[in-house]
């Protein structure tokens, strides 16, 4: 059987910001970004990271696919939380994955996902490919104005495939375009003509050529060429040398959704498929300290996981509060006042025994009675018997749940006030009281239906440590 890709997902976070509130912010310091000033760019909540949202779009790519057969999960980010915690490993468990598959962070260069999803198209087993960032960017900076949160996962494998992986080149160049170092906020950018003509042209230009030559096919064999260069003009210059018809060049979003790093590759090559048709070639380009380029066959199976995807992509929300979009990048110091003054401390011991519950949103339902309880329990339900430990593990992440009381509070502390919470009532049984996130003024009602998001709970500062936890949002209308 062909090695491939069977599914994907990608997640977008529902606030755009609108360049032109940046622009009208810093029009004072820096007028030249008025070029710059439209469109708007996706954003994450405050507590979002590269490892809640590649959770999410694991999460879509794994919507109705047996779990228990994933043998390795990678998380590839530029701007993974931990330095010395596996990343993906959190991600693991969000998604209630075996304790037995591989787990690895990929991180280090732009291209780290399109490396980590070839090594993956490159073996027979079935692994689970996350991508997701969420950089920083100076103030009143052209990156500000670019830089877009996303993620994406791709499950690759052999058997039904969406797309056969026809083969791929790749090559490691120490072109120095940009840069970050660790612990830095902030990367430094080189003269844009510079890494226009000596890096995208020259390098990703000659790899696009050499694996086209290396699979033999030429270039207007290509349906879809998906170059992922945040610059106008570029990607279409490199297709019409590698002779590839220029309509053939997929749209980047960055207008809607802007460069989402790490992410954008495969973001692109998701918006991609969506609108790809059987039969039809793909090529998938990114570059970063060198390039790589694959290039699929889609399949018949295409049609049933794009129509399954087209439920998750909803509608971004407008949004034009530039001074709570710095504050939750942690460039806008904000007095957070005595009621943020707690100590967040997570002893490991209970992490290390209740992960399951934490991270996996793992209740517990009775072999006896039936009952469903969070957190599960080893007392005993049953007033007859009086067992105990009759309890079996019961995942509740993914099912959906019905407020029963909220309460919007602006006494206590939230960095996006006020803080929703509330009773939910989970379908199939089961109850828990829940923090509300991404909602908006009108959205929080007794009766309304919610659905659980992996997301921070709290950050410990002190210990520089974020703890994790499940939220529930709105379901918007239209989704299944």
């Amino acid at each position: 059987m062909n090695s491939g890709i069977l599914s994907y997902g990608l997640y977008v976070p529902r606030r755009r910001l609108q360049r032109s509130s940046i622009y009208e912010a810093n029009s004072w310091y820096a007028p030249g970004l008025s070029g710059l000033a439209n469109g708007e760019k996706a954003i994450s909540n405050w507590d979002e990271d590269s490892v809640t949202m590649a959770v999410e779009a694991g999460r879509y790519c794994l919507d109705g696919i047996d779990r228990t057969l994933i043998e390795s999960v990678s998380l590839a980010s530029t701007t993974l939380p931990f330095a010395d915690r596996s990343n993906a490993g959190i991600a693991k468990e969000a998604l209630n994955l075996s304790d037995n598959v591989m787990s690895a962070d990929q991180t280090g260069s732009l291209r780290a996902a399109t490396s980590s999803l070839m090594q993956s198209l490159q073996n027979d087993s079935t692994d689970l490919c996350l991508a997701a960032d969420r950089r920083k960017s100076k103030v009143a900076s052209i990156q500000e104005m670019s830089y877009g949160d996303a993620s994406a996962a791709f499950l690759t494998g052999s058997g039904d495939v969406i797309a056969n992986y026809l083969g791929g080149y790749s090559n490691t160049i120490d072109f120095v375009d940009h840069y970050r170092e660790t612990g830095a906020d902030f990367d430094y950018t080189w003269e844009a003509r510079f890494v226009r003509d000596e890096g995208y042209q020259k390098i990703l230009g000659s790899t696009i050529k050499s694996a086209l030559a290396k699979l033999e096919i030429s270039g207007n064999a290509i349906d879809h060429a998906v170059i992922a260069v945040p610059v106008k003009g570029v990607p279409q210059k490199l297709a019409a040398v590698a002779g590839m018809p220029v309509e053939a060049v997929a749209d980047p979003h960055m207008a809607t959704i802007g460069d989402t790093g790490v992410c954008h590759p495969l973001l692109m090559l998701a918006m991609t498929l969506q609108k790809a048709k059987p039969g039809q070639k793909v090529l998938l380009a990114s570059f970063g300290q060198g390039a790589d380029v694959m290039v699929f066959e889609t399949t018949e199976y295409l049609g049933v996981v794009n129509k399954r995807q087209t439920e998750f992509m909803q509608p971004g929300l407008q949004d034009t509060n530039y001074s709570r979009y710095l504050f939750h990048r942690g460039l806008l110091d904000i007095d957070k006042g005595m009621r943020a003054e707690l100590d967040e401390k997570q002893p490991g011991t209970s992490l290390a025994r209740d992960r399951k519950t934490v991270l996996g949103l793992i209740g517990g339902k009775c072999t006896e009675t039936g009952v469903i309880q969070f957190p599960k329990t080893d007392l005993p339900v049953n007033t007859v018997s009086r067992a105990t430990g009759t309890f079996e593990d019961y995942p509740l992440a993914d099912r959906r749940a019905t407020v029963l009381s909220f309460t919007a509070d602006r006494l206590a502390y939230s960095p996006d006030p006020p803080s929703y919470y509330g009773m939910i009532d989970f379908e199939g049984g089961g109850r828990m009281v829940a923090e509300f996130a991404d909602i908006e003024e009108g959205e929080a009602d007794v009766g309304k239906q919610m659905r659980m998001v992996f997301r921070i709970k709290a950050f410990d500062e002190l210990r520089g440590f974020r703890k994790y936890f499940w939220k529930a949002i709105p379901v918007q209308r239209g989704e299944s």
